[in-house]
């Protein structure tokens, strides 16, 4: 734990809280004076003027606080399949954004200038949640997404821009790499419509050594969405070479995902690059990412995705029933679609999982920076 930068803490000023927003204190006085912050299994134990790990939860005045809310390390429109998201709205527009830090350490994070910034000048754009969702609305994004950086050590902004986007019918996304506690977990998830969870591996010491962080508490994560909420979610694995990307691996983590979410849960494998504190490992190959969908698919898993490079046939849905493709993507591009007004197959009729239009959205590739304030 660190000493607390000056800043605003809380609520930012000017912001309305909605009626519906958090209520629940999700921290604790332990016997020695001190508070744990009980949003994520990291349980901070704080003294006045500290900030957990994660930089943006601090306490402040005898209680813990959001010091970021309101204010964002920026705003951008894109492509839902960018989330990555290949089952929800394919080809609409998502308004993106995040805040700054990050409740685990990982050392090759791809968004570490904003998961891992310790410096209040990042969050250079500003909005009230009812701005932000009347912004989504005049700019015609069918959804907003918590992004960039993990929206569960934002959640009571989250929540309440979910509530503001709920009231004018746009729906939301959760980015998020499922590390949070239970009681947070409920009251999170309870607004979110669509989420894509970051399984960084499956194996207790990569998440131990790599992420510091534990691979249980993501799982019971997972495991929440699918048996206790209507979250339509989607699972990313970024594969690292020598590190996550064993045959063994995978088939563990993937005969895990057919026993216990099921055969239909989206499953996408994408392409590492050095960064960060790993820039010992070299990029991930494309034959690996092929292997591990191979691996997948033998496992039962239905839709598995390549993410990161060109592949047109790992981007593609097909049909698990006739074998046909029914959304053709190239990159973020839609190149086709044979879905009937009902989200089934044009061919055979059978049912694919997830929330689709009667048509496809148009937005493409596009991505389109955004200033609100």
């Amino acid at each position: 734990m660190s000493s607390i930068l000056t800043g605003r803490a809380g609520v930012a000023p000017g912001s309305k809280k909605s009626p519906g927003s958090v209520s629940t204190k999700h921290w604790h006085k332990l016997d020695d004076g001190r508070l744990q912050c009980d949003v994520c299994p990291r349980a901070c134990k704080l003294r006045e003027g500290q900030q957990g790990l994660c930089f943006v939860r601090a306490r402040a005045h005898h209680e813990i606080v959001l010091t970021t809310y309101g204010r964002s390390s920026g705003f951008c429109i894109d492509p839902i399949e960018k989330k990555p998201l290949n089952h929800f709205l394919p080809g609409t527009p998502v308004l993106s954004f995040g805040t700054a830090g990050c409740n685990l350490a990982c050392k090759f994070c791809q968004n570490w200038d904003i998961s891992k910034s310790r410096e209040m000048h990042t969050l250079a754009d500003a909005a009230s949640p009812e701005a932000l969702a009347l912004m989504a609305e005049k700019l015609d994004c069918r959804s907003v997404a918590f992004t960039y950086n993990d929206p569960v050590i934002f959640l009571e902004y989250a929540i309440d821009v979910a509530i503001a986007a709920t009231e004018r019918g746009i729906k939301t996304v959760a980015v998020t790499a499922g590390y949070v506690c239970p009681a947070p977990r409920i009251e999170f998830f309870e607004h979110i419509d669509a989420a894509n969870i970051d399984l960084k591996a499956f194996s207790e010491g990569f998440y131990r050594n790599i992420c510091g962080g534990h691979l249980a508490p993501v799982l019971d994560t997972l495991l929440y969405l699918k048996h206790e909420t209507n979250v339509w979610f989607e699972i990313t694995t970024l594969l690292i070479p020598g590190e996550n990307d064993s045959n063994t691996e995978i088939t563990a983590m993937c005969q895990w995902i057919a026993q216990n979410l099921g055969t239909a849960v989206p499953l996408h494998f994408s392409a590492f690059h050095p960064d960060f504190k790993m820039m010992d490992k070299p990029s991930t190959p494309a034959t690996t990412l092929t292997r591990a969908r191979q691996i997948a698919m033998a496992s039962g898993l239905q839709f598995v995705y390549t993410g990161n490079v060109h592949d047109p046939e790992g981007d593609t849905t097909w049909c698990p029933d006739c074998g046909s493709p029914v959304i053709k993507r190239d990159w973020y591009e839609l190149q086709g679609w044979q879905l009937d007004a009902s989200g089934a197959c044009a061919h055979c009729g059978y049912r694919i999982p997830g929330h689709f239009d009667a048509a496809p959205g148009d937005w493409g590739a596009r991505r389109q920076t955004v200033r609100l304030s």
